[in-house]
């Protein structure tokens, strides 16, 4: 009898987290079929779990006015295997981006790319970005 109840709490434990992951790592925020480029300053890079972030001060290329923008990453364990340290982006710090922009108009984002101003092109989840992808250098 009590194997029996460990099995049906162990069955629940997951089907729990299976339910709380997919839902937290939802993408439908992000209208995944706009890029949008954004060309600022670094205001500060969060190396935080579950997910880095970026608070960029930013124009987009559509004209509007810079204003501070939230961008999304992948977590520091999975970043970090694309080239990516706490140090990647400092406070101040030229950069351009591509993003996929939220559904609502508010300033924030899922990254598609970050590039330097040395150059260095990077993606949100530690995989090499395709060259369509790429912000140019500013």
């Amino acid at each position: 009898m009590a194997v029996g109840k460990l099995r049906s709490g162990a069955a629940l434990a997951l089907l729990f987290m299976a339910v709380s992951t997919s839902a937290h790592h939802s993408t439908a925020m992000f209208d995944q079929t706009r890029k949008v480029m954004l060309s600022g300053t670094i205001r500060e890079f969060q190396w935080t779990n579950p997910h880095c972030w970026i608070q960029i001060e930013a124009a987009a290329a559509d004209g509007q006015p810079a204003r501070e923008w939230s961008i999304e990453l992948g977590s520091p364990n999975t970043i970090s295997r694309g080239g990516w340290k706490r140090t990647t982006l400092v406070p101040g710090q030229k950069v351009n981006m591509i993003v996929n922009p939220m559904r609502d108009g508010s300033p924030g984002a899922a990254l598609v790319s970050v590039t330097t101003s040395e150059g260095k092109v990077l993606g949100p989840q530690g995989r090499p970005v395709p060259a369509a992808d790429a912000a140019p250098r500013p």
